[in-house]
């Protein structure tokens, strides 16, 4: 039982420890601002008008900020030192930045002003063709967080049925901030999760240390006090 005692009175301090960088691990979950996109390809017909989903969770008003929608699969031309990636779509200053647009996406992109205050930074994109398929980087370089970008993937088919209105389904659009549904609801499910699994692992690797060197200072008192019998 000793060895227990031990164990339970060395631990003390440690699990002290623990459960302040878990409270501090799970503040930092739940206080910070992530940006959402879609997990799921947005597959449009040419000639239709898109949405590409992005958002702020939890709302977070982002009309004061840069918000970039880029392709990041193109490079700038490496034999062209002055060359520069352009942006499908740059909102800067509260407005758009149009000298820094791709020529292909001019006048063919926008912005929700009004829902941005919500948190809502998804594109709409006029008119797709073929040429507009890829994936998308919607990015917020001053939001102080460690997950400022997210990436959606457009898929223009020509053998998809061409929607008749200007929107996308509403499977596709992206959810308001202020509504609680399922995909928010899933998305805080899988925060509670890895936090769960963060701090599982730490007790198991606590205790697993902790046990081993109260075992192994046991061990060596008793190595100790046979030698000392042995000399008497």
């Amino acid at each position: 039982m000793s060895v227990y005692n031990s164990f339970f009175k060395d631990s003390s301090s440690l699990w002290t420890s623990i459960l302040c960088s878990a409270f501090s691990v799970w503040t930092l979950v739940q206080g910070e601002v992530l940006v959402i996109g879609s997990n799921l390809p947005i597959i449009a017909a040419p000639g239709d008008d898109v949405i590409l989903p992005c958002h702020l969770e939890p709302m977070f008003d982002v009309q004061g900020l840069t918000v970039e929608w880029s392709k990041p699969d193109l490079k700038p031309d490496p034999s062209d030192r002055l060359s520069r990636v352009e942006y499908v779509h740059l909102y800067r200053d509260r407005q758009e930045v149009p000298d820094m647009k791709m020529a292909s996406y001019f006048r063919r992109t926008e912005l929700f002003m009004d829902a941005m205050k919500h948190g809502n930074i998804s594109l709409k994109i006029l008119n797709v063709s073929e040429e507009d398929n890829g994936r998308y980087r919607c990015f917020i370089p001053k939001l102080r967080s460690r997950v400022k970008a997210a990436i959606v993937e457009l898929v223009v088919d020509p053998n998809f049925a061409k929607t008749s209105t200007t929107e996308m389904p509403l499977h596709f659009q992206t959810p308001d901030p202020q509504d609680t549904t399922p995909a928010n609801g899933r998305s805080r499910v899988s925060v509670v999760a890895v936090v769960i699994t963060f701090m599982s692992v730490l007790v198991v690797a606590a205790f697993s240390a902790c046990f081993s060197r109260c075992l192994h200072q046991k061990l060596n008192k008793l190595s100790e006090g046979k030698a000392t019998q042995s000399q008497v």
